[in-house]
């Protein structure tokens, strides 16, 4: 059986940068390092740093680090997060993704546009996401989050919108939201676009297209929680209808490899390389 793992999948920079602080900052204190949520939406790879002496706190744990080391992830933070981590005498390691923290402040520049004219700002993504939390609360005014066509009922399209994407979202649906919301718009109501979606993921998903069709089965390593993860198992799935999603070797079917030949092996942008090595390893014991 041939077992190949996808060049292109993998940690993308944002998280690759996040993994290195927070494993410099762990070398570097010798001690306990505090991170603000998962450092990276996958279990495996969070367990491995917590045996290295990272702990997952939440925004209510935050009265109780005074003096300790809190670590910001790739998602970013609204401002409010280091206005509390300042009063509360916390120390910030900041990770957040460079192409994140330019997104929030074109929000932040939407918003002041829209102020003038008494338009609105709408963003394409998963409501609760880390990322999606502090994208909306850099500012006092409310963002409207959309996922799906369906949630663009909210808006109202007899005043200008400013459109702009989480990071991580597909990029086929929020070109297909664009072609809608410019249908459903009122005359002299104007629409600014900004596909504000990170290319280093979005030109994944060609690439993984032609991945996937390569092989008779597809092995997706991610973690559940990752939105990244949701999006590109999808775009698996749609290539090759055998593509299934697994966190980790453990999660393998017997039944998933019945007269196969070849198996391709990929993963989100929050899933590690060594996570995947070790998966197409498992298979190439097991079958």
């Amino acid at each position: 059986m041939l077992v190949e793992i996808d060049k292109n999948s993998g940690f993308c920079f944002g998280v690759v940068r996040a993994i290195t602080k927070a494993e410099a900052a762990l070398k570097e204190l010798g001690g306990e390092v505090c991170s603000l949520g998962d450092i990276v939406h996958n279990r495996v790879e969070v367990q491995r740093l917590e045996r290295m002496g990272l702990r997952t706190v939440t925004h209510s744990d935050m009265p109780e680090l005074q003096g300790r080391h809190l670590f910001i992830r790739a998602h970013g933070e609204p401002p409010s997060t280091y206005r509390m981590a300042e009063e509360y005498g916390i120390n910030v390691i900041d990770a957040t993704c460079p192409v994140v923290a330019q997104l929030q402040r074109k929000v932040v520049e939407a918003h002041k546009a829209m102020r003038e004219v008494g338009g609105s700002v709408v963003i394409l993504g998963k409501r609760g996401h880390a990322e999606v939390v502090g994208l909306t609360g850099q500012v006092a005014e409310p963002t409207i989050v959309v996922e799906s066509e369906a949630d663009l009922d909210q808006v109202d399209f007899s005043r200008p919108v400013f459109f702009l994407s989480q990071t991580t979202q597909s990029i086929g649906l929020f070109h297909r939201l664009v072609y809608v919301m410019r249908e459903r718009l009122s005359s002299g109501a104007t629409l600014t676009v900004d596909d504000t979606i990170c290319r280093r993921v979005s030109n994944r998903e060609m690439a993984l297209v032609e991945f996937a069709q390569r092989f008779d089965v597809v092995i997706f390593v991610s973690g559940r929680k990752s939105s990244n993860g949701k999006v590109l198992f999808e775009v698996c799935r749609g290539a090759n209808v055998r593509s299934y999603q697994v966190e980790d070797e453990s999660e393998l079917c017997d039944e998933w490899f019945g007269e196969c030949a070849s198996v391709g092996i990929c993963g989100a942008t929050s899933t590690p390389a060594w996570l995947m090595e070790q998966v197409a390893e498992a298979i190439r014991a097991r079958y």
